[in-house]
């Protein structure tokens, strides 16, 4: 089944910091497909996703045993640590982006058309994005909650030439990971049917439509 998510529109007149804390009381999505696990490991993801006249708009809400980040520098291999991951394209799967952040906020962000041919982004246009994120351990239930709030700018997608998405209807995915965390896991929002950890599927991608 392919999910499909209404991503809505805000001024960007708003300041990010209220728009990520607007993003708290709005309706959220679950990143609720556990694969490739069967060790009982479950953290609870969910994220929202809006936009403006020149960026996306998405914050994930997370909670996990463990938030591990080792990774600090601009497109490190953060789908080893504590991560979370919008893979999106913007004509109907041939090619997307993959953009990954750890508990951190660093940042991962490649374009191309399947995993084994992937191009990053140049770093400084990958340091477009503004984050704002919060790690907190809630020390009686023995789990920490996180949370990145990201404003992605257009022009970070460099391979395209976006101008408005008003309208319009893309192909994504949203993940959550943790390759060499103490409990490795791997979420998907729209469900992967595959045999091995593979995130860079787009035919198991869902929609967003822009409204």
């Amino acid at each position: 089944m392919i999910k499909k998510v209404n991503s809505y529109f805000v001024s960007p007149e708003n300041d990010f910091q209220d728009i990520a804390l607007m993003f708290n009381n709005a309706e959220k999505c679950q990143i609720d497909q556990l694969l490739w696990s069967n060790s009982g490991y479950f953290p609870g993801v969910e994220f929202n996703i809006a936009y403006t006249t020149d960026a996306i708009l998405l914050k994930y809400f997370v909670k996990e045993k463990y938030a591990v980040a080792r990774h600090t520098e601009v497109n490190d291999l953060v789908y080893k640590d504590s991560c979370v991951e919008f893979f999106l394209s913007f004509n109907n799967g041939r090619s997307y982006y993959n953009l990954e952040f750890n508990c951190i906020g660093t940042p991962y962000c490649a374009y191309g058309m399947d995993r084994h041919n992937r191009v990053e982004l140049p770093v400084d246009v990958v340091k477009q994005i503004v984050l704002l994120n919060d790690i907190k351990k809630v020390e009686k239930q023995d789990y920490t909650e996180w949370e990145i709030a990201l404003l992605i700018p257009f022009k970070v997608f460099v391979h395209d030439h976006i101008t408005s998405l008003k309208g319009c209807e893309c192909k994504a995915n949203f993940y959550k990971c943790g390759e060499e965390t103490p409990e490795p896991h791997y979420l998907s929002w729209n469900n992967i049917i595959n045999s091995e950890p593979d995130f860079h599927l787009p035919q198991f991608f869902g929609t967003i439509n822009f409204v």
